[in-house]
């Protein structure tokens, strides 16, 4: 594959749509998603000017006096990696309540200000924050996202023609993720040698600015076990066992892993029509690709372990839908499902008052006991039920029953558009 810029961007038309109204856009998600490159594309045609915070020699001017840094930029400016210099967001509130014109700061960032608190307030109401995540199947193929608008109106009719089953492909299309520098990569050995340094880098650089801690050669060792475990409930004393540290510890690493998108915690759906719900949170890996470089497996190994694929599958469509869901027109919420009968839903979709299920199998075929979880679903929500699917390597989409569908993996995963 070929460099990133030849995919296009969703999230640009997000972009497009702040600069008419918000004095501040922050684009922030992990390292080497493509923030910086699609900020510097947008800047060029709409004269922006740029500034990196990863040049030793601007971040040491913005630290010594942030307001007069930001008194001297021009009118549009890009400001990359900001959360390397956290008091310039003081100094560019007192900016914008000077000056508050539309899209006159685009701020990218590669850690979670939503998680730091006093970064996230000192701009209220001044910023609109955009989440850039690893480039989505769809943006891949340059096809227009439309699953979730399906699943939400239960729109699955089945088609004149077949869906292709994936096989092994499936198992490629983990250990790939979703990295545009690691896609760049021709081989296997060569996107997992660049997981591997990209986790090295980010845990070194990134997370060494975010918090000082001793034992930063835990980290690396950490995430691999996280890898290990994602798409499961999240355990701190299972996480913390293998080190000689303690759980609260193990918690505040975690917590720096998420505020640098390396992990996700997915939280428990709950409703007051069921009891006996279990109330811990999910953990899930940012990309499956890093989990496999993590893992050290191959696609070829991926494959023939059943019980990883699985796991690995349902990381992957949980983040696909994620990034589907922020080009999405409303809001959604996202959960999963599990009673202590041990009947569950992998991943729980909330749009306003209306509920939707996903289930994830890396199965060929797909029978009536595997709805039973968005059965439970269904009968607790009533009528805010909008529909269930439950995703696997089949061909074809097969009802079963009022809103429920077996829907093949490769709708989510359509082939490139034809530029003929």
């Amino acid at each position: 594959m070929t460099d990133s810029t030849v995919y296009p961007r969703f999230s640009k038309n997000l972009l497009l749509e702040a600069i008419e109204d918000t004095p501040v856009i922050l684009i922030h998600g992990s390292r080497q998603c493509g923030k910086t490159t699609l900020a510097i594309e947008f800047g060029q045609q709409y004269g922006y000017h740029y500034l990196s915070f990863d040049d030793d020699i601007q971040r040491e001017a913005a630290q010594s006096d942030p307001v007069g840094f930001v008194q001297h930029l021009p009118e549009l400016t890009i400001l990359d990696e900001v959360q390397r210099v956290p008091d310039l967001f003081t100094a560019i509130k007192i900016s914008v309540d000077r000056n508050r014109k539309p899209g006159r700061f685009i701020l990218t960032g590669s850690a979670n200000v939503l998680l730091l608190p006093k970064l996230a307030d000192s701009l209220a109401g001044r910023m609109e924050i955009i989440r850039l995540r690893p480039l989505a199947h769809v943006e891949l193929a340059d096809q227009p996202p439309q699953f979730l608008q399906q699943l939400f109106a239960a729109d699955f009719s089945p088609a004149a023609s077949q869906y292709p089953r994936l096989g092994e492909r499936l198992a490629n299309l983990i250990t790939s993720g979703g990295y545009p520098a690691a896609l760049a990569r021709t081989s296997e050995k060569r996107r997992s040698n660049w997981y591997r340094n990209y986790i090295t880098t980010l845990v070194q650089r990134d997370v060494r600015d975010l918090a000082r801690i001793q034992k930063l050669e835990v980290l690396p060792r950490l995430l691999t076990l996280a890898a290990g475990q994602t798409a499961r409930l999240f355990n701190a004393a299972d996480m913390a066992s293998p080190f000689s540290i303690s759980r609260p510890t193990i918690r505040e690493y975690l917590t720096l892993l998420e505020q640098v998108f390396l992990i996700e915690l997915l939280a428990p759906w709950h409703s007051n029509r069921l009891s006996r719900l279990i109330k811990t949170p999910k953990l899930h890996l940012a990309d499956t690709g890093f989990s496999c470089a993590l893992l050290g497996i191959t696609r070829k190994a991926l494959w023939q372990d059943r019980a990883l694929l699985g796991q690995l599958l349902e990381t992957y469509i949980y983040q696909e839908l994620r990034k589907h869901a922020g080009w999405h027109e409303q809001s959604l919420n996202f959960y999963h499902f599990r009673n202590k009968d041990g009947v569950e839903v992998d991943i729980v979709i909330e749009q306003g008052s209306q509920i939707a299920g996903v289930e994830v199998k890396a199965a060929a075929t797909v029978t009536a006991g595997d709805f039973k979880g968005l059965k439970k679903l269904k009968d607790a929500t009533s009528g805010a039920f909008a529909g269930g699917v439950v995703f696997y390597d089949g061909e074809s989409i097969v009802p079963f029953g009022d809103k429920l569908f077996a829907v093949p993996i490769s709708l989510l995963t359509p082939a490139p558009m034809s530029k003929g």
